[in-house]
């Protein structure tokens, strides 16, 4: 059954209630400074205590966790400068909740900051509403026990259930936060690959809004209204008979943006359940493979991203798994091109036709841009 609980590809940069808890209450007492006269309370807290967002102290706020001068106050109460402000610091109750679970992780690099996870398709990110164990958390707080003080086990953005490939999990808050701010302002780079239905013609720009579709309140679409801005840039690698692989590169994070952009370009994902067409003309032998498939065919293979610690932009790659690079063989071969070479010599060949692709839009021949009407 096709996961229904949004685990999917988008940035926790997107929920305003990201922030950082410690694992039990505390009282943080502070002194208003004279240079933030004039300000909001809210705006004030935010300053003294940016390891919080400004969503939660807002909360805390209207809950009465926040006095100023022994009383209780709003969020748009303007500040003089001098006063005492005593926050009642909550804990996340998402951090009481989870539990370890021991599992096998593909870790593909770790230190004291950051760990580099290479998640196999089939397996939930985030606990929620009918996956409450044996997500990714779950197994991250077994590998890494100092992440249950981390909100979300240090995960700051995902993949759908059934999308396979890297992601980067903070070792602690401090690294979490600038990983969100590096979402926020698109520094980073993620690289997908897939397998699209029909016969790709150009590279290109896909820029929508993004919001839950209209008609089904469980899918997302491209929307004219309410939605969030969406990029995604398109490169095709090869063409097949009634398929393309693919290349995507986001700049957003929206939840399910490849398979939402791609189905709105006429090319859903070979397989999805979801977003794809069963009924795409193609060999029976084609339409086998990608059956046995059980998933959309896409693989986050690229991460690039700046070390929160050592301020070096890091890059990580991960192989394409064996069910789609099995899928790719049978397309190659249908197709006629050479599908003897090793996995190990293929992945070397598209690394080595790719070392200098920077993904600038004036590599684009053609951009499909999707107007905002």
């Amino acid at each position: 059954m096709q996961n229904t609980s949004f685990d999917n590809e988008a940035d926790y940069s997107d929920d305003l209630d990201f922030a950082a808890a410690p694992e039990a209450e505390s009282c943080v007492k502070l002194t208003v400074p004279l240079d933030m006269a004039g300000l909001r309370l809210d705006a004030a807290l935010a300053k003294l205590m940016p390891e919080y967002s400004r969503s939660r102290l807002s909360t805390w706020i209207k809950d009465g966790a926040v006095e100023v001068n022994g009383k209780a106050a709003q969020p748009k109460d303007k500040l003089i400068g001098g006063e005492f402000i005593t926050v009642r610091v909550r804990p996340s109750e998402e951090n009481l909740a989870f539990t370890p679970e021991a599992m096998d992780l593909d870790v593909v690099y770790e230190d004291d900051t950051v760990i580099v996870v290479n998640k196999p398709a089939g397996l939930v990110v985030h606990p929620a509403a009918g996956n409450w164990t044996g997500t990714l958390l779950n197994g991250l707080l077994a590998h890494c026990p100092e992440l249950s003080q981390v909100p979300r086990a240090g995960i700051v953005h995902r993949l759908d259930k059934d999308t396979s490939g890297l992601m980067v999990v903070a070792k602690n808050l401090p690294a979490q936060n600038a990983l969100v701010q590096q979402l926020q302002a698109r520094t980073v780079k993620r690289i997908y690959r897939a397998v699209a239905n029909g016969v790709v013609p150009f590279d290109g720009k896909i820029d929508t809004l993004i919001g839950r579709d209209p008609h089904n309140r469980l899918k997302m679409a491209v929307v004219k209204y309410n939605g969030k801005p969406a990029i995604t840039h398109v490169k095709v690698l090869e063409r097949y008979p009634a398929h393309s692989y693919i290349e995507c590169s986001l700049e957003t994070g929206r939840t399910h943006q490849i398979r939402v952009h791609m189905r709105e370009a006429n090319h859903p994902l070979a397989g999805d359940p979801v977003y794809g067409n069963p009924r795409h003309p193609c060999s029976e032998v084609a339409k086998e493979t990608v059956k046995h498939l059980q998933r959309q065919a896409l693989h986050a293979y690229r991460l690039s991203f700046v070390h929160p610690k050592t301020q070096q932009t890091v890059s990580f790659e991960a192989p394409l798994p064996e069910d789609m690079y099995h899928l790719l063989s049978v397309l190659r071969l249908e197709a006629g091109l050479d599908s003897s070479l090793s996995r190990e010599e293929e992945w070397q060949e598209k690394l080595d036709k790719d070392d200098d692709d920077d993904w600038n839009e004036d590599d684009y021949d053609v951009e499909v841009v999707y107007v905002r009407e």
